[in-house]
Parts: structure tokens; sequence; C-alpha cells
């Protein structure tokens, strides 16, 4: 393969790990080969059992792409994290610029073809941008889709008292959702729609950095987590997702259908806390 093909293959490589890094994630055990049937990194590749043989020895074998690609991202992993290591973390309004832009480009988005259609507009995320802890829900609601905010309807209401009883704001917390368009009927998701929409909320944790996730409900935990456990599996622990430490707990619409549960969030909140360093009462 040519010198000009091998430093192509750096720099995308370069971009993808630059992407990645973006979104929280800092470790790769594989980096995937086009038309493979492997499609995620985190699926490790296996070790070859060939041995060289004397004749191969003799007569070495024209180098295969995937060797090829390897040794590229070999050698594009080190440069990415001599950058990374050279790189400043963002500043609040580079981050709140940054989160602008993202906005701006969710705004545009017509990816989900019905969810383009029938929304009034999409519902990006709010709160604090330098954020230590970030709440992911769902996706918006009829009261969402009209105001352009997560969470400001009903369940919204209920979310307010629990951040109140645990002695923050909204305003220091980020808030987004798992979509940001409002699925008609208020259904759940489609997985496609949530494929599509995940590259703008890993955007949005990437620039935030939080130290710490909380998500609502079994569609949240599921999709951020990659999983198909029930939120009754999931809660009470912690998770890890790049650099954050993610707890998963019962959504508030299914606590206003639910009363009961509500001390069970509580028990969760009161985990969440204690990690934080947050006082108890």
């Amino acid at each position: 393969m040519s010198e000009t093909i091998d430093t192509d293959l750096r720099r995308v490589i370069l971009q993808s790990l630059e992407s990645w890094h973006a979104s929280g994630i800092t470790h790769l055990t594989s980096i995937p080969v086009p038309n493979a049937s492997v499609e995620t990194p985190r699926t490790a590749p296996q070790e070859s059992s060939t041995e060289t043989t004397p004749d191969m020895a003799k007569k070495p074998a024209a180098a295969k792409p995937s060797t090829q690609i390897d040794q590229a991202a070999q050698t594009a992993a080190a440069e990415q994290a001599e950058l990374r290591s050279q790189k400043k973390p963002l500043s609040r309004d580079q981050r709140i610029t940054e989160l602008q832009v993202l906005s701006q480009t969710v705004a545009k988005c017509t990816r989900c073809t019905e969810l383009a259609k029938t929304r009034t507009q999409t519902v990006f995320g709010v709160g604090n941008p330098e954020a230590r802890l970030v709440f992911i829900g769902e996706a918006p609601g009829a009261d969402e889709d009209a105001q352009g905010e997560p969470f400001v309807g009903r369940a919204g209401q209920l979310l307010n008292k629990i951040i109140e009883a645990m002695k923050l704001t909204r305003e220091e917390i980020y808030i987004c959702n798992i979509l940001r368009c409002r699925p008609p009927g208020n259904r759940l998701p489609a997985p496609e729609e949530a494929g599509h929409c995940r590259e703008y909320l890993d955007g949005q944790l990437g620039i935030v950095k939080p130290e710490y996730i909380v998500c609502w409900g079994s569609c949240a935990s599921q999709n951020l987590l990659g999983t198909t456990d029930t939120i009754g599996k999931l809660r009470g622990r912690f998770f890890q997702y790049g650099e954050a430490k993610v707890l998963c707990t019962y959504h508030p619409s299914y606590l206003l259908r639910n009363p009961a549960a509500k001390k069970d969030v509580w028990e969760d909140m009161k985990i969440l806390m204690k990690e934080m360093g947050l006082p108890l009462e």
C-alpha cells in the first residue's frame, strides 16, 4: 500500500478517535475493519493462531489491508494520546459555544422522517455546561415539545422536587433526553430513532464531561448502557460510561402512576449523594 494511502488511513482514524474521545470514550479494544462482521470497538479481536513457517520466512507475504490499518491505527492512537495530553479542558464559554453549535445542528436534523414532520421543535438540553451531574430522560412529551425544554411537564415538576430534596437546583445540573424530538402519542422511542440521536447525546456528554449521570427509566438506562436489563435490575448500583459513573432509577412519570416507588428513587438518590459528597439529612 502506498505511503499516501497509509497517510490517509491515519488521518481518518485520527478523526474517529477524536470523535470518540469527545464522547467520553477513552479506551478501545479493537479497530473495526471495513466490511468486517464486528461493528463496534467493544469486542476485542481474537489473537491469530497462525505461526510463521520456514517457507513463509523465505518469502514475506503481501501485507493485507487489515495489517496496514492496524499499523496506521497504532500510530494514530499514539498521536491522539499525545494530542489529548496537550489539550486543555474546555472553558465554560467554549462549552457553551460548542453546545450551541450542536443544538443548531440538531434543530435542522431530519434523520427520523416521522419525528421531523410531527415535532413542534427539537428539545436539545438545558443546564450547567460544567455540571458534575447530568440527568438523562426518555424523550420530550407534549409540554417539552411546546416549550423546547426537557422535563417541564408533570414529570418535570416532580423531578424538580427531587432536585430540591437533594439540596440542588436545576441550574447546577445538565438535563437532556435520549431523543430530541417528541414521538407521536408519547410512544417509546424506536431503536433506530435512538440510534439516529445517539451522536447528539454523546456530543453533549463529551462537551459537558460530567462525573455522574442519572438515567431516569428503562429507556434511558438501556440505551445509554447498551443493555436489555430492566430498571429493577439496574437500579441501586453504579455503572461506568466513559469517565462518568452512571446510576439508574425509575422515571418520574412512573412515580406519578406508582407513588409507592418514590421511596426507592430516594434511596437511589441517597446513594448518589453519598458518592458525590453531598450532605445527607
